[in-house]
Order: structure tokens, then sequence, then C-alpha cells
């Protein structure tokens, strides 16, 4: 495989992943304009929301399951019609149900870039390289939704349609499929690793399982407060998709350069410091108005920046026998888990709002109480992945101590 089939390939996956962050960011920032429309409740939006999160695990599991088999060509190509079919759908929507299926086929989508694009990067390259262009993959899911927030903030502001937002997710979708025509996709490094049985086995070890369930609090510490930014933030004295563009910019910014801090702290290191500031990061949003929840949402990025692909990383580099497979479902129980989580975070909402007007708050004062005590909420996930990643630090520690 020539080294421009390669860089190519690596091009289209980016665009792939940028589907993704449009489909996320512009998704995030037309919710109360659905809200609105359809006269929805906070409930029935996270269920909408959780189509988007659950489509994604099925789609990645499967991919996984089959990507040694049917290649991911074929994968990309289902990705490409069930991203075109979800955009279309979501136009000419008419309502809840109709939401809820559109948004079920753009996750579908979405999931099966993960599938392909992860193994397909870790194929291709190894060692530091891989780790190196693993984060700069990942770099533009926070780099799409950048430009998808300042986009959809954009529209909004010009009076323009949910409608005409939704159409701007086509072009990152038409340019990757244009990419990924007539390219030589690469084939597994090790014949091991091409084994199902292999892969199973590898799943089963602690370490692999440990990870997982990691995994599930990574995605929620991170796409909770994200998704609902423009609900939960909208009467904080902050600009919610600036916000969202900011933490989003900021994390492309620090995936571009996650190779290196990976190759000083490794993986484990940057992920326990990571739980660190995301912890911070959030109980900060749960207090601050005005600018200073623009300094919250600094140290909330730099806490979410390097979760998805050192998670990813650890299982490529640490547990590789586990193969695409693995790679896949590490991915998809942290897409799952978010599917779980949104319906419960509106849920929140719901009973906040009913709390705080309870206590005689009205109007915006009573959003914003009910907003901070939602993200109040939110911190208990990285709390819990602080003594995770401590342990898993420890653990990875004694295991290269044994080895030496």
């Amino acid at each position: 495989m020539s080294d421009n089939n390669s860089k190519r390939l690596f091009y289209a996956s980016c665009f792939a992943l940028i589907t993704t962050a449009f489909s996320f960011s512009i998704r995030a920032g037309i919710l109360p304009q659905l809200g609105s429309e359809f006269n929805l409740s906070a409930e029935q939006l996270g269920f909408i929301n959780s189509m988007w999160f659950l489509g994604f695990p099925i789609s990645m599991v499967l991919g996984g399951i089959f990507y040694r088999t049917i290649g991911p060509k074929l994968i990309m190509q289902f990705a490409f019609f069930a991203h075109t079919t979800g955009i279309l759908l979501t136009i000419y929507s008419g309502g809840y149900n109709g939401l809820l299926l559109s948004t079920l086929l753009i996750g579908l989508g979405n999931g099966c870039t993960e599938a392909a694009c992860n193994p397909m990067i870790a194929d291709a390259y190894e060692g530091k390289t891989m780790n190196t262009l693993l984060n700069r993959f990942h770099m533009w899911f926070p780099g799409g939704i950048v430009l998808g927030a300042l986009v959809s903030l954009m529209m909004t502001k010009m009076n323009l349609g949910w409608e005409a937002q939704i159409w701007i997710i086509m072009v990152p979708t038409v340019i990757y499929a244009y990419l990924f025509w007539g390219q030589t996709f690469p084939t597994s490094k090790n014949a091991e690793v091409a084994s199902l049985s292999s892969n199973l086995k590898a799943m089963a070890t602690p370490m692999f399982i440990f990870i997982a369930a990691c995994m599930t609090l990574t995605a929620i510490s991170e796409f909770g407060p994200q998704q609902w930014s423009s609900l939960i933030l909208a009467k904080s004295g902050a600009e919610p998709m600036v916000i969202l563009a900011l933490v989003t910019g900021l994390m492309a910014v620090g995936r571009y350069f996650g190779g290196e801090f990976v190759h000083k702290f490794d993986q484990t290191g940057v992920l326990l410091g990571s739980a660190v500031f995301t912890a911070i990061g959030i109980y900060m949003l749960s207090t601050s108005t005005g600018p200073m929840a623009y300094v919250a949402a600094i140290l909330f990025a730099m806490g979410v920046c390097y979760f998805w692909p050192n998670m990813l990383g650890f299982v490529a580099e640490k547990i590789p026998l586990s193969g695409a497979i693995g790679m896949s479902i590490v991915g998809a129980l942290g897409m799952f888990s978010t599917s779980i989580f949104q319906p419960i975070i509106g849920g929140w909402i719901d009973a906040a709002r009913q709390e705080q007007t309870a206590a005689g708050l009205t109007g915006d004062e009573m959003e914003l109480a009910a907003g901070q005590a939602t993200l109040n909420t939110m911190v208990t996930f990285p709390l819990i992945l602080i003594v995770l990643f401590t342990i898993l630090f420890f653990w990875v520690k004694k295991n290269k101590t044994a080895a030496a």
C-alpha cells in the first residue's frame, strides 16, 4: 500500500469523523428549536439524543465482529448510506417518532466510522506513529464540533431554520465518500489478531474487562455536559455554543499533540490526569456564571481531551490480541452508556426544574439553578474515574516491573 494511498485513507477517515462531529454539535445546537417546534419535554429530547448514542454501539460491535471478514471498505459504504438517509429523514421527520428513527440511522453511520477507521489506522501504522495518528484522527471529532457549533450558532443568529443546519452535515459526508473511492485498504499486521477466537480470549482478560468498564464512565463524562450545553448553560450568562466551541477547540489542539504526552506519561498517567481535570471542570461549570463559565470550560476541555483516543490506544497497544473487535467493543460500551444516560440526564433536568420551581424560583433564575444542579450530579462520573485510573496506573506499573 503506497504512502499516498495511506494518507488519502487517513484524510478520508478524518472527514468521516467530522461528519460524526457535525451530527453531534449541530444537533446539540438545534435542540431548543426541536423542543419548541414539536413541543417536546427534556426527557423526550433525551430519548432523541439517546438514539444517536444507541446506533453508535450497535454498528461498532457488528463492524468490529465482521471487520476482518468484509473489510473497512464495505463498512464505510454502509456508513455513507446511513448518514445520507439519516440526514434526509431528519429534515423531513415531521415529529418525535421521525426524529428517533433518523437519529438512530445517523448513529449507525457514526459507529461504522469508528469500527472501520480505528483498526484501519492501527493496521497501517505502529508504535509512536500509531498513537500520534490515532490522537490526530480523534482530534477531528472535537475539531468538527467546533466548526459545527460555530456554524449552528451563526445560522441560528441569522434566523435560519434547523433544517438548513442539518443540510450542512452532508458536506463532509460527500467529501469522505469521494476520498475513500477507489482506494486500497490495509490488512492486519498479525495473523493471530485476525483470529476471532484469539480476540475473544484477549477480551476475557481482567485488564480488558476493567478498561471496558472505565469506558462507560469516560464517555458520559465527556458527552454528557457537551450534548446538553444548550439547555443546561442557556441562562448562565455565557453563550452555550461558544462554550461548546471553546471546549472542543481546545480538545482538538490537545489531541494534535497527544502522542507526545502518551510517550512521556503512558496512557495510564494521561487518563488519571484527565479524570482529575474533568472533575474540577464539571464542578466549576456547576457553580460558575458569566466569564468564569469559560474558565471552567477550559479545565473541562483539558480533562476530557485525552479520554477517547487513549482508551482505544490502551487497548490497541496493551491488549493487541483483542483486535478490531476489542477496540469496537470498548468504544461501543462508551456510546451505549451515554445512550442510557441521555434520558436519565433529561429526567434530572426536569426534576431539578420542578424542585427549583417548588422552592419559589421562576424564569431564568429557575433554569440556571436547575442546570447547575444537573451538572453537580454529573461530577460523580469523573470522581469514580479518579479512583479507577489510580488502580490502573499501579496495575500497569506492576506488570511492567514484573516483565522487566
